[in-house]
């Protein structure tokens, strides 16, 4: 007997085989019990995720002997039929190659023959988006109004592609990435079963590899039987699909949020000098910054794979930038991995990625400089007390002292002797001159007390004078009675904004910022 691949040897035989798709096998089943059978099945995921398999488990249960049933015997005959594709009963179309008017138009045909053996004639057609809109058409009435016996099943990857009018006929089930966790237990399962010795580290990097597809996973694992031999470690398979080490994806993380860029570039060059693929290692990088900004939110959340005392350093370190900056750094990496996507010069790009991301992880922001001037404010001491005089009314400014000016001369007049009893006396003292006492304001209760003290001290308003009245009229125009004197500017005064204290620990953050 010939080899037979992994892929083919443990394909799913029934619906408790299929993995990771329980929200298709959990629908499907319950319309078999219910017998509420629709017409026409639309399956659409990406590749490798069980598209054909569950056609083929479906067809199964609706044609197997005693059905329509969900827990069918995958050993009978019918059942073997239809999985080596020789049941006459279920006919398997490829739409990439039968994409014309006429195959449609021969399919019609045959649709009213009643099937063989089984209970319905099954039409499968595998990436049905190539049909042609000509094609889409002419299917358009059997699709919609089939005969009881007919069943029809399609599988694509691209649904955008099909025609709104044969969506709207069928019932849709999108199939989903098989997580890795999943594809990791499946290829332990198989190794065991073939006898190969294979790590756990080594089944989790070839399950990330496989981006969800359980095919692509078995192949890998095919082809690394084939290298490794009995024995397959983590080391074999970065080195046989030049995938990125979990260690290296961590290192490269701390140096880029300890924005150590020169350690960074080294990492990238390194990995480019050992032919690794760097659109991978950017991947992998991406959903590390991604696991982290989950991490803030949810503590408990996994680290992606990467290992525990490597993923405790990296939150811990990732604590110090916020979850702007980390949101910031993915976009930036997210822009990164579509110009590498089509880019000659990855290494470049990915090179500049890293460079803006060190920047814009350390860039001020004024959100970063409002969190500073309040803790700034929170630690100032407490301002003295502030003296209010207990008159509004302003004081008069001093006069100004004239430089003392050399001795006259006496005259010939005798000086006249003062009077003793004007010494004694005192001169009136002034509003201006009126010394209160300072009123200590430390809270705005105070403040209001104060201001309450001012107004009971403050005297009354003298009574406002009447209105003058407007100056007679002019007829003289402005031009003949004179050249007009234009008023000087105001003179500039000193901006007070600049006294604040706040504003000039900003202004220091910023110098030293800049140097």
């Amino acid at each position: 007997m010939s080899y037979q691949v992994f892929a083919r040897k443990y394909r799913p035989r029934t619906f408790d085989d299929v993995l990771g798709q329980d929200h298709v096998v959990r629908t499907l089943k319950n319309a078999i019990a219910q017998n509420r059978l629709a017409h026409a099945y639309l399956f659409v995921g990406p590749r490798g995720t069980g598209k054909t398999t569950t056609a083929r488990i479906l067809a199964k249960a609706l044609n197997c002997p005693g059905g329509p049933k969900a827990d069918f015997n995958p050993d009978d005959t019918i059942c073997q039929e239809i999985a080596e594709g020789r049941s006459l009963d279920v006919l398997e179309i490829d739409g990439a190659s039968n994409n014309g008017v006429e195959e449609v138009r021969q399919l019609r045909e045959t649709v009213r023959y009643a099937p063989s053996s089984g209970q319905f004639k099954i039409y499968y057609i595998d990436e049905v988006h190539m049909l042609s809109n000509s094609a889409f058409n002419a299917l358009l009435k059997t699709l919609e109004e089939p005969p009881e016996h007919v069943k029809f099943i399609f599988a694509t990857t691209e649904p955008h592609k099909i025609l709104p009018t044969i969506l709207s006929r069928c019932q849709r089930f999108d199939l989903r990435p098989i997580p890795a966790e999943i594809i990791s237990r499946h290829l332990l399962y198989i190794a065991s079963q073939e006898g190969v010795g294979l790590d756990e580290a080594a089944a989790w990097a070839i399950a990330k590899g496989a981006d969800g597809g359980m095919r692509d996973a078995q192949s890998m694992l095919d082809q690394l039987v084939a290298f490794c031999g009995d024995s397959i470690t983590e080391a074999n398979v970065l080195d046989v699909f030049g995938f990125t080490s979990r260690e290296t994806v961590a290192a490269l993380a701390t140096s880029l949020l300890e924005r150590e860029s020169a350690q960074a570039l080294g990492i990238v060059q390194r990995e480019a000098d050992a032919g690794r693929e760097l659109s991978q290692l950017l991947g992998e990088l991406i959903g590390c910054l991604r696991a982290l900004l989950v991490a803030r939110i949810d503590p408990t959340s996994g680290g992606d794979g990467i290992p525990e005392e490597l993923w405790k350093a990296l939150v811990q370190t990732a604590s110090a930038h916020p979850p702007d900056r980390l949101l910031a750094v993915i976009d930036g990496f997210a822009e990164t991995e579509g110009r590498m996507r089509w880019a000659t010069n990855k290494r470049m790009h990915f090179e500049l990625g890293l460079i803006k991301a060190v920047q814009i992880l350390g860039e001020v922001r004024i959100n970063d400089l409002i969190k500073v001037l309040a803790g700034v404010a929170d630690q100032m001491p407490e301002a003295p007390a502030i003296s209010v005089p207990s008159s509004p009314v302003p004081q008069a400014p001093a006069a100004a002292v004239e430089p003392s000016a050399p001795a006259a001369e006496p005259g010939p007049e005798p000086p006249t002797q003062p009077d003793p009893e004007a010494q004694n006396e005192s001169p009136p003292e002034t509003p201006a001159e009126k010394k209160t006492a300072p009123i200590a304001i430390k809270s705005f209760d105070d403040l209001d007390a104060s201001f309450d003290a001012l107004e009971a001290d403050a005297p009354e308003a003298p009574p406002e004078p009447e209105p003058e009245s407007p100056p007679p009229f002019d007829p003289t125009p402005p031009s003949a009675a004179g050249p007009v004197t234009p008023e000087p500017p105001p003179e500039p005064q000193e901006d007070e904004f600049y006294k604040d204290p706040l504003i000039l620990k900003a202004l220091e953050i910023f110098e030293a910022k800049l140097r």
